[in-house]
């Protein structure tokens, strides 16, 4: 299949090479020192166990129309990121072209085909302005849901951490002809991407970990485990899980752990930092919106009160135009004596 890939960092990279290897036609739709390394040396994938892969025969370029329409469209940057690249979308979507969206979080399509009394709403807080629904149209989108953790090292040089599940699904539960298409060239390629009858409910149990422990090691600069073995931290955890949890049930979605159980896998992780605690010591913009306060307006459509997250998600918030505003970025170094 022609796939482009918009963006080629941690996730879009590791997926993108694995694609190309397994025979996919892969276009890594990139800009910057990127672009370059790619056009020159290929992308290239370290994984977990030392052993390195190239995909050479990936073509990489910044112009979306020079790729062209292609068989499916993979949006693998941070959600706050897609309302820059929407504009250009159009232009690599033929009359059947599939986008699978990578991005953690409520999604902008969130409601579409949910069914309810709130089905076709907004979720403005992921897109104030309904660029994404009007350029990236629901009826496009496959769900996917982004387990593995990678990062990007090196210009065209992505490392892989651990971790291969990609579950993906059509947004009215359906087992479709380009959803199990999709599936299985994930699957050819060596992931793990089960068709889901409730992509809703798998994106709601990552981000019931996501908006919690996220903000809150950004304020506290604490890793997984600080936060979970800390009682006042722990319990905050606990509290913004629960309303979180009143929130997806109002909206018809059961998780299938425990709140202490998921506490504890993130306690397991260890001394972690959250990508959203990499991004404030980088300096770079937080994904604030689609993690954190998407649940904040969630709360408000289904008139189910979120305090402890309202709270945090003010904090983040402010954290992140400061930084901003100042150009700068904040970090926990060690005092000198």
């Amino acid at each position: 299949m022609k796939i482009a890939i918009i963006g080629a960092g941690a996730i879009g990279g590791y997926v993108g090479v694995k694609l190309a290897l397994a025979g996919e036609d892969v276009t890594f739709i990139v800009r910057g020192a990127n672009l370059e390394a790619i056009r020159k040396n290929g992308m290239k994938l370290v994984m977990h166990d030392g052993t390195e892969h190239v995909a050479a025969n990936v073509k990489a370029t910044n112009d979306y129309a020079e790729a062209g329409p292609q068989d499916v469209v993979i949006l693998a940057m941070k959600a706050h990121q897609v309302e820059a690249v929407a504009r250009d979308m159009p232009k690599l979507l033929g009359p059947d072209t599939a986008v699978v969206t990578m991005q953690n979080g409520i999604p902008y399509w969130y409601f579409h085909k949910h069914g309810g009394p709130l089905d076709g709403s907004s979720v403005r807080s992921v897109d104030p302005s309904g660029l994404l629904a009007e350029m990236i149209p629901p009826r496009r989108v496959i769900g996917c849901v982004v387990y593995p953790a990678s990062e990007l090292v090196a210009p065209g040089v992505v490392r892989h951490i651990e971790g291969d599940r990609f579950p993906v699904g059509e947004l009215d539960g359906s087992s479709s002809e380009r959803v199990t298409r999709i599936s299985e060239c994930f699957t050819r390629a060596g992931f793990k991407a089960p068709v889901l009858d409730n992509i809703r409910a798998e994106i709601w149990l990552k981000l019931w970990g996501n908006l919690t422990f996220n903000p809150i090691s950004s304020l506290a600069h604490s890793t997984l485990v600080d936060i979970c073995q800390y009682p006042l931290s722990r319990e905050l955890a606990a509290n913004m899980m629960r309303e979180a949890q009143d929130v997806a049930h109002k909206l018809g979605i059961q998780f299938r752990v425990t709140l202490d159980k998921r506490i504890a896998g993130a306690e397991k992780v260890g001394k972690h930092k959250t990508s959203m605690l990499q991004d404030i010591e980088a300096g770079r913009a937080p994904e604030i919106d689609a993690l954190v306060g998407s649940v904040v307006e969630l709360g408000r459509m289904t008139q189910t009160p979120t305090p402890h997250i309202d709270t945090v998600y003010a904090l983040v918030k402010l954290l992140g135009k400061t930084i901003e505003d100042e150009g700068g970025r904040v970090r926990m170094e060690a005092a000198i004596a």
